[in-house]
């Protein structure tokens, strides 16, 4: 009997494609992510992408090879190279050969450490833009106040331009992403701006903040209006629009400055006897911060827009990083996230047409 397609997508929604050879330190950080988790998630299954011979090696040390199966492909797409180079060279490489392996209905969810034009470049060819999508947008989570632990933000650096009807449908693409990644029934949707007065911000932004205030009914979000740089971790939103130029700077200036605070008092509670034993008595509130701003527990942008998911890790993750990346792409492959956000963005096209006229 030959199985359906409802039973191939189930069995596929347990298998996640990984580029082993993107990462900035090497593919034995993958692997040590990789086998993290394998451990939460015993009915994963993972199709890695690398130089078959020392992808073999480090997988029987981590003594994972039966949950595993190895793709070869010897070539790797280099952090410097350009998008355009790679379009040119990208076949046989291993992050063609990851995305291809989503196209194909192999696994559920693509995640790379690679180069990130690259990587949306490949995957704008071979996965596509779905319809109604001028500009895909990657989505990352922020640490904040809400419920939920996360806010959404987008376009965290997948395009550095956006016009007004591109950060309409990033609203109504984080709008999706939050329902159903986060399960928040109506997201409340913030306009990133340099202040929260209407005549302030470039003319796109408000044309934009009218757009997207317009939609708000039909896209079943309530929008707050403009939001500043210091409501990314607040409880006011749940999801911030804004351009990838903007966004990506915004998410490094994060990640940098929840470095600088653990980095800081860490040298604080080491300086002194006393300082230490302080150190010792606070270790679980201590604990529960450095988890609570730990930017590798919240690494992998979700690449919205296209007609597979597919998740960019950082490129300088490390193996919690990389673990933390594989079990987003794991949750959202569980949840069917891809068919869900495609009939969302499908109605997104019809709003920002609406809209428009």
């Amino acid at each position: 009997m030959t199985p359906s397609r409802t039973d191939h997508s189930a069995a596929t929604a347990h298998v996640i494609s990984v580029d082993a050879m993107g990462g900035d330190k090497g593919p034995a950080t993958v692997v040590a992510g990789l086998c993290m988790f394998l451990k939460d998630n015993p009915a994963a299954r993972v199709i890695l992408h690398g130089p078959k011979g020392d992808l073999a090696l480090l997988l029987k040390k981590q003594r994972i090879t039966d949950r595993v199966t190895i793709h070869d492909a010897a070539e790797v797409v280099k952090m410097t190279d350009k998008p355009s180079h790679v379009l040119r060279h990208a076949k046989g490489t291993s992050m063609w050969s990851t995305i291809e392996a989503v196209r194909n209905g192999d696994a559920a969810v693509a995640v790379s450490c690679g180069n990130t034009g690259g990587l949306m470049a490949i995957a704008m060819l071979r996965l596509r833009k779905a319809e109604g999508v001028n500009r895909p947008a990657i989505a990352c989570l922020w640490p904040s106040r809400n419920p939920a632990g996360f806010n959404v933000m987008l376009d965290a650096g997948a395009d550095i331009r956006a016009d007004q009807d591109d950060l309409l449908t990033y609203a109504l693409m984080g709008a999706s992403y939050a329902r159903n990644g986060l399960d928040i029934s109506r997201p409340r949707i913030g306009l990133l701006n340099v202040g929260t007065e209407e005549h302030k911000g470039r003319a796109e932004l408000k044309v934009a903040h009218e757009m997207i205030g317009q939609a708000a009914e039909k896209g079943e979000y309530d929008y707050v209006g403009f939001v500043e740089g210091g409501d990314l971790p607040s409880g006011r939103v749940d999801v911030i629009v804004t351009d990838g130029f903007t966004g990506n700077v915004a998410l490094k200036t994060g990640e940098g400055t929840a470095n600088l605070i653990s980095g800081l008092l860490r040298e604080s509670l080491m300086k002194t006897p006393l300082s230490m034993v302080a150190a010792l008595l606070a270790r679980a509130s201590l604990k529960r911060l450095q988890r609570k701003i730990d930017p590798r527990r919240v690494n992998g942008g979700v690449f919205l827009g296209l007609n597979h998911t597919v998740i960019k890790s950082h490129g300088g993750a490390d193996a919690t990083g990389v673990a933390a990346a594989l079990n987003l792409a794991y949750r959202l492959a569980q949840s069917g996230f891809s068919d869900k956000l495609a009939a969302r963005v499908a109605s997104a096209a019809a709003l920002a047409q609406d809209t428009t006229q």
